[in-house]
């Protein structure tokens, strides 16, 4: 299993970035996807999530309104779209796979299966 973070970088506050996570080697349609984001001497935190079936999808509080997250499911891809970034959006954002029927706290890095290697997002004030 791989999943490939991409589209990082850097941008000034207000702008936007729009983050992708190709997944291979599972049946993507049965996994739950989620991005989390790890900033310099914190812990990784939960930052969104959608689900699947159906597509729902659940924010942490600091960014709704602001980050979208989507799939494709025959592009066996999901999407973060960011828009109206904050400094303190800066960190390493990872992609990560929950399998569908997961009873685990989806907010949870325990929960996810597997990972991505993380993409760099770094917003300058």
């Amino acid at each position: 299993v791989q999943l490939q973070a991409s589209g990082g970088g850097l941008v000034q506050a207000g702008g936007s970035l729009r983050l992708s996570c190709a997944a291979s080697g599972l049946t993507f349609s049965s996994y739950n996807m989620g991005w989390f984001r790890q900033a310099p001497g914190k812990e990784r935190e939960f930052v969104a999530r959608i689900r699947s079936p159906g597509g729902s999808t659940d924010y942490t509080d600091s960014v709704k309104g602001r980050f979208t997250i989507s799939r494709d499911n025959a592009k066996n891809t999901v999407y973060l779209q960011m828009n109206s970034l904050k400094p303190e959006d800066t960190a390493v954002y990872y992609c990560a796979a929950q399998y569908y029927s997961s009873v685990l706290n989806y907010r949870s890095p325990l929960s996810y299966r597997y990972w991505g290697q993380g993409t760099q997002v770094t917003v300058s004030s």
